[in-house]
């Protein structure tokens, strides 16, 4: 007698999800290859043509109206809805046809708008975020061949890494369109190809510019330095004290926040982050209580000459632009209002500072994940993954998912995901892992199958 067992067939779910991967990969690459970079104006017309590209695909899937919106002179959105059976729910699943600058094309292996495959993974900016996300959801949409067991609304952005601006305006315009009893947000990532992540704490964001003067115009270096200061030197001085000595944020005031997520492998945290040998982590506490719980504090530039074009005089005016992200907890006017204070207390020798808002604020958001729709949840990915899902934070902000809340606060809002470390979000060579967006899309799939009535 044969020890061999017989394979178990697949589901009707899983096969129709094996079904239609290859046409969902295929125009995955297809958007890839159109540089939706909003934020730059040069691009404004590729983000109409991405736009466009998604409404064709959700007409393609089944959708009964597709309409391409926008507010305020913002980004084009696209909204296709598949109404909901008697009785069954309404799905609202996001995600963004917009992507990051690239960064420099000259540093990527491979052309950045050019999706290329090496060992297992696509690359390619917006392979994985967001238009992984937008491919995901028309995936599944397609699993059912237009006719998913509840009502669908998909609503995909198109200025999501400027910060959503006029996102408040295009749910206030459009609330009835828009409401739906479900929210799924495919803009997160997981912590390993295999183990599928519910995000549940996001950091909020604050942005300020500080400016310092000293000087009318330059002056020699030679004749005047030593009893005459210089504004770089000062400005270097305050962003000196936004740490401590152990790298965590010294700005009085803010939240401080702790973690009981298992603590992350150091090695393997280097490794995915690419930090140099030798450079030490900063701050105290785990690796997901830095990342997630507690705040953090960067300068991300500073208005100087360059080194190639100094020469021997005292600089009149220095300015420096600090990102702070902001534990899940606290209040971003006033941490804000502490930023501000703290860097005008610790410029030195009397100069004049000056203090203002490049861009807008985000709030830390945290997620209730209890009830019937977290429990279909993690059955769903569960299954799909073969690992448990995990509830973990988010060290970036996404400003428009306290938006939501606030505009639907009845709908239960899951945060998902299809990057994992190695993704490289937001930086040269992203890429998504071909397995994992097949995990993803069948973990959606039966996702709204178990909240059909």
């Amino acid at each position: 007698m044969s020890d061999q067992r017989e394979a178990v067939p697949a589901s009707p779910i899983t096969a129709a999800v094996d079904r239609v991967l290859p046409g969902a990969r295929a125009d995955l690459e297809r958007l890839v290859r159109i540089p939706s970079v909003w934020a730059d104006p040069a691009r404004a017309e590729d983000t109409h043509r991405s736009a466009e590209a998604v409404a064709e695909l959700a007409r393609d899937a089944g959708a009964a109206d597709v309409t391409i919106i926008s507010a305020d002179g913002g980004a084009p959105a696209v909204v296709a809805r598949w109404p909901a059976p008697d009785g069954a729910p309404t799905v609202l699943l996001y995600a963004h046809h917009d992507v990051q600058p690239t960064g420099g094309d000259e540093f990527w292996t491979s052309p950045p708008f050019e999706p290329t495959e090496r060992d297992g993974r696509l690359y390619g900016r917006g392979a994985a975020d967001d238009k992984a996300g937008v491919m995901t959801h028309l995936a599944v949409l397609r699993t059912y061949d237009g006719r998913p067991p509840v009502g669908v609304t998909l609503f995909i952005e198109g200025e999501e890494e400027s910060g959503s601006p006029t996102l408040p305006a295009l749910l206030r315009e459009h609330h009835t369109l828009l409401s739906c009893d479900v929210i799924v947000i495919a803009d997160a990532s997981n912590p390993a190809v295999d183990v599928p992540a519910l995000t549940t704490s996001l950091r909020g964001l604050v942005d300020l510019t500080v400016e310092v003067a000293m000087l009318e115009r330059p002056v020699h270096s030679g004749v005047y330095g030593g009893p005459v200061g210089d504004a770089l030197t000062a400005l270097c001085r305050a962003l000196a004290t936004l740490h401590d000595d152990n790298g965590d944020v010294a700005v009085p005031g803010l939240v401080h926040g702790s973690s009981d997520a298992p603590e992350i492998d150091e090695a393997t945290f280097r490794s995915d982050v690419g930090l140099l040998d030798g450079v030490d982590l900063i701050g105290s506490g785990t690796i997901p209580e830095r990342s997630w719980a507690k705040p953090a504090v960067a300068v991300l530039g500073i208005d100087a000459p360059r080194v190639d074009e100094a020469s021997n005089v005292l600089l009149p005016r220095a300015r420096a632009m600090v990102s702070l992200r902001l534990a899940p907890g606290d209040d971003a006017t006033k941490a804000r209002e502490a930023l501000a204070e703290h860097l005008k207390a610790n410029v030195p020798w009397g100069a004049q500072v000056a203090v203002g808002s490049r861009f807008g604020m985000a709030e830390p958001f945290t997620l209730d994940t209890t009830g019937d729709v977290y429990d279909a949840a993690r059955r769903s990915f569960s299954e799909a993954y073969g690992n448990a899902a995990v509830e973990t934070g988010i060290g970036g902000s996404i400003p428009f998912i306290a938006e939501f809340a606030r505009t639907f606060p009845g709908a239960t809002v899951l945060v998902t995901g299809v990057g994992d470390p190695a993704s490289r979000w937001h930086g040269i060579d992203e890429s998504l892992h071909l397995g994992m967006f097949r995990s993803a899309v069948l973990a959606e799939a039966l996702l709204l199958d178990e909240l059909a009535p």
